[in-house]
Formats: C-alpha cells, sequence, structure tokens
C-alpha cells in the first residue's frame, strides 16, 4: 500500500478521536475509585486510560502524527474544560434538603495538584508515544508493528505515570511507596498495551483498507505546540 495524504474529512477519524476523548474524560473521572485487580491496588482508571494509547497508536499508524495532535490538543482542552464545569458544578449553592454535596464533592472534586499533574503527565505522555510510534514507522518502513506499537508505550506510558505520581503525591508518602505505585500502574499499562496488540494489528488493518491510506511521517516537526492547520487538514 502507497503512503497517502491523510484526509481531515473521514468519519473514521472523527469516530475514533471521539472515543480518545470519551476514554480520557472517563479515565479522569474514575481515578479517584480504588479497585483489586490481580492483586494490585490500582485506580479505576487504570482499565479506560490505556484505551487512549492503543486509539493514539492507531491514530498515529493510519493518519498520521499530524491528525494525533490535533486529537491530543482536543482531549487536552477537553478535559480542562470538564474540570471547570465540575469545578463550578461543586461550587454553585445548594438548598438545604439536598444532602449529595459531599458525595458530589468526593467524586468530582479536583484539587489543583491533581489537575495539574495529569495535565502534565497526559501532555508529555501523550505526545512521547505518538512522536515515537511515528519516527519508527518510518525508520522501519513500516514493518513490526507490534515492536513500534509496545515501544511507544513503553516509553510514553511509562513518562505518563511517573509523573503523575510524582507531580501528585510527591512529599505525602516515603520514596518506596511512590516507586511501588508507579511500578504497578507502569506495569498493568503496559501489559494492557501487549494483550491487546492482536485487536490492533485488525483494526489498524482495517482502517488502511477502508481508508486507503497509509501515512508515513517523513517530513514533520514533532513539536507539539505547533499547529499547523494547512498541514494538519492536508
Amino acid at each position: 500500500m502507497m503512503p497517502t495524504k491523510n484526509s481531515p474529512d473521514s468519519p473514521l477519524y472523527y469516530v475514533l478521536s471521539t472515543l480518545f476523548v470519551t476514554s480520557l474524560l472517563l479515565s479522569n473521572i474514575t481515578a479517584g475509585k480504588m479497585a483489586s485487580l490481580l492483586g494490585l491496588t490500582l485506580p479505576a482508571a487504570v482499565v479506560f486510560f490505556p484505551i487512549t494509547y492503543i486509539l493514539g497508536d492507531v491514530l498515529t499508524e493510519v493518519y498520521g502524527f499530524y491528525r494525533a495532535r490535533l486529537t491530543i490538543w482536543l482531549g487536552f482542552f477537553a478535559n480542562l474544560f470538564m474540570v471547570v464545569v465540575f469545578m463550578v458544578t461543586i461550587a454553585l449553592p445548594y438548598p438545604d434538603f439536598w444532602t449529595g454535596q459531599e458525595a458530589y464533592r468526593t467524586v468530582l472534586g479536583m484539587t489543583p495538584r491533581l489537575v495539574a499533574a495529569s495535565a502534565v503527565a497526559y501532555f508529555a505522555g501523550s505526545f512521547l508515544n505518538s512522536a515515537l510510534l511515528s519516527r519508527l514507522k518510518v525508520v522501519t518502513a513500516g514493518r513490526w508493528l507490534w515492536l513500534r506499537t509496545i515501544a511507544s508505550t513503553l516509553v510514553g506510558e511509562g513518562a505518563d505515570t511517573a509523573l503523575f505520581i510524582v507531580t501528585a503525591f510527591g512529599g505525602t508518602m516515603p520514596f518506596n511507596m511512590l516507586a511501588n505505585l508507579v511500578l504497578a500502574q507502569y506495569v498493568w499499562k503496559v501489559t494492557y498495551e501487549i494483550l491487546v496488540t492482536p485487536l490492533i494489528y485488525l483494526v489498524v488493518g482495517w482502517l488502511k483498507r477502508r481508508e486507503k491510506m497509509d501515512v508515513f511521517d517523513h517530513d514533520v516537526s514533532y513539536n507539539p505546540f505547533i499547529i499547523d492547520w494547512r498541514r494538519d487538514n492536508e
């Protein structure tokens, strides 16, 4: 299949981007719920958040880094908007007979430190994942998708997990406890990616055939702060 320009008008691109943003928002909403999974104590968000990396891999592999970059930014701003909505909702005055304020605050309340940690970790991890996958695709001439998705996940999820845990909880618990939290979440997320690799192959293969696209990023800027709308919409 010959590489082609990425189309801005593909309905499937918008579907995948919507799923990406939705998974990100659900991850942040469910982050406060703790769960016991395979003997590990983890936030419930680990069920949803790895989906953003899987979708990020698919978007980058099929549509290229520019389109994936746009989706990552959409997720970033959607998440900030969600946080503002939650803060305003919690701050609104409520009648005396309503007893759900504290429950609302517990589930949806986010401290500035947690918001900052989540934003920094997501931004760094998502862009590292997409940029590395894009570059490896060129280097490997599009071969070994399994190696490229796992390698990019190792770097992206590593940065995301370490930045979030350290930024959110550094100074509030012993270093060994922080390290254990990072390791447990990192192992879970990477294992998640490895297990769904066959599904990624199926989805990527189907999308490339359906879209008649296989973008190689030969001449791109990996600066996440540059949004060239003309290039993004070629």
